[in-house]
């Protein structure tokens, strides 16, 4: 499928509804970000807004970037509705080609949840450019589906191929293999080719915090409960 065939499909999904996300932030991201120094954050296909605008409330200056023109259009009734317009920024675009303006880099640069079935987007591509947006010090989180969300998925949705953290952690690198690092060492000054290169600085301008599963059970509106597990991965660029 190209970009316009995601566009038109996400767009879609979202006319057809008043909503279809809780507007919570994910918990992965407030556990995260609840032990950074606030600042710039980037929200990469941010639906509705809900973690741009959790992001805002707590201090943060939060842009979001998604696909389709309706949710970005909620997103910026969400944030004015909790007061943080101010701090909030919301874009339709195409994350295979979009960039920041003026090549600004971001404290925190987040993707929660972000994939496509079943219709495809260049996944891995998106998250080896989202390296690139992240300022010297600053951190990645990717958060994703390991497994299927729920139990009921859709038939056209069941060959949709869940991520591995490895395979996330090596898009994110620029690399077939990536290895766990100290957190703490120290290492050469993050550099490396614009937005969009390989590895934004190659995995040796990068420090791995976290690299894992994580079982989570969800719990639909009638109580039914699912056992699930996501994937997480946590990277900080070398200063």
């Amino acid at each position: 499928m190209d970009e316009h065939d995601a566009r038109d499909w996400w767009e879609a999904r979202y006319a057809g509804s008043e909503g279809i996300w809780s507007g919570r932030v994910n918990a992965v991201l407030a556990a995260v970000a609840a032990d950074l120094p606030v600042g710039r954050a980037l929200d990469l296909g941010c639906g509705e807004g809900g973690d741009v605008v959790w992001l805002a409330e707590q201090g943060w200056t939060a842009t979001g970037v998604d696909l389709s023109a309706t949710a970005v259009a909620r997103a910026g009734r969400a944030a004015a509705a909790a007061g943080v317009d101010g701090r909030t920024t919301f874009v339709a675009a195409d994350l295979a080609t979009w960039a920041p303006e003026d090549d600004e880099r971001h404290d925190l640069v987040t993707a929660s949840f972000l994939q496509s079935w079943p219709v495809e987007i260049p996944r891995a591509a998106i998250l080896r450019r989202a390296a690139g947006f992240v300022a010297p010090g600053g951190h990645l989180l990717v958060t994703a589906h390991a497994a299927p969300p729920h139990g009921d998925l859709p038939e056209e949705m069941r060959a949709y191929r869940f991520p591995t953290p490895e395979e996330d952690l090596a898009a994110v690198l620029g690399s077939d293999e990536a290895t766990a690092d100290d957190p703490a060492a120290g290492g050469p000054a993050a550099g490396g080719p614009a937005a969009g290169g390989p590895a934004a600085g190659g995995p040796a301008a990068w420090a791995v915090l976290s690299a894992e599963r994580r079982p989570r059970t969800t719990t639909t509106a009638d109580g039914t409960t699912h056992e699930t597990e996501d994937s997480v991965v946590l990277v900080r660029r070398r200063a």
